[in-house]
């Protein structure tokens, strides 16, 4: 019987009892029930944890965030990079564009439709996202650089290359902007410039594993495999060199040898 239904019956029992009864008698408080704890946001020491973990758990992760508060955009955003870490393109768009949804003008997310559109090879629907991405960020490097590889992707070299060199003059000391103009340089046959810009990328602080991966595949490409296996190992486990190696040295022999894309086995960043 809800609150209100017990009252009214108390009261009818007090009036039939009479006037000494109503006097004494006073009705029962309700009992006070707690409302049932909800998920709770993980705390900024949880989510500084989760980035440790593989790309699998941190989506895991984050999409649970995203559940709790479909408004957090940091979640969203990191649930985009973990499901594009495993190639699960349309599923990190999406994520990214329901954040857009929520907050219009997050940069984060609309690099984020941008790399996951240059992960499907379709650069040319990148371009829109990376140029909002600028203008609301005009001196981050990152939409730039990000607009070169659409843009070479959309088949316009001319605009990639020099999107690629505005990126670099708005960060000069940061080895991903070279790594990403060398990677253009060396899909239309510049291996010896792109080999110069990694070497320098590479040796720059900050400068992470795809770099010096990116400098194996360029030394490969040019038949320096002893070279290219080196570096490689720095990095990586003894069958994913391995395999890179054969693709080496089949991409080495000529296009028609390589069975695995270009798109594939870069890290644009």
């Amino acid at each position: 019987m809800c609150r209100m239904s017990a009252l009214a019956a108390t009261a009818l029992v007090l009036s039939l009892a009479g006037p000494a009864l109503a006097r004494e008698a006073k009705p029962a408080p309700a009992p006070t029930i707690a409302a049932p704890a909800g998920p709770r946001p993980a705390t900024p020491d949880e989510r500084a944890l989760a980035q440790r973990l593989d790309p699998l758990a941190r989506a895991a992760f984050w999409a649970r965030e995203a559940d709790i508060d479909p408004m957090d955009a940091e979640a969203g955003v990191d649930l985009s990079q973990a499901l594009r870490a495993m190639g699960r393109y349309d599923e990190a768009m999406a994520a990214a564009q329901r954040v857009l949804l929520a907050r219009p003008d997050t940069e984060e997310a609309l690099l984020e439709v941008a790399r996951a559109q240059i992960g499907k090879g379709q650069g040319f629907y990148a371009i829109e996202p990376a140029r909002q991405a600028q203008a609301k960020a005009p001196t981050d490097w990152r939409p730039a650089s990000l607009m070169g590889v659409a843009l070479d992707q959309a088949g316009r070299p001319d605009e990639a290359l020099e999107a690629h060199r505005q990126a670099i003059a708005l960060a000069p000391e940061n080895p991903a902007p070279l790594t990403n103009l060398a990677l253009y340089l060396a899909a239309h046959g510049d291996a010896a410039q792109a080999e110069t810009l990694l070497r320098a990328a590479a040796a720059k602080p900050g400068a992470s594993m795809a770099v010096r991966q990116n400098l194996a595949l360029v030394l490969g490409l040019q038949g320096r495999f002893d070279e290219a296996e080196k570096i490689a190992r720095q990095d990586l486990p003894p069958e994913v060199v391995a395999s890179n190696m054969v693709w080496l040295h089949n991409a080495a022999a000529g296009p028609a040898a390589a069975q695995r894309s270009w798109d594939a086995v870069r890290t644009a960043q």
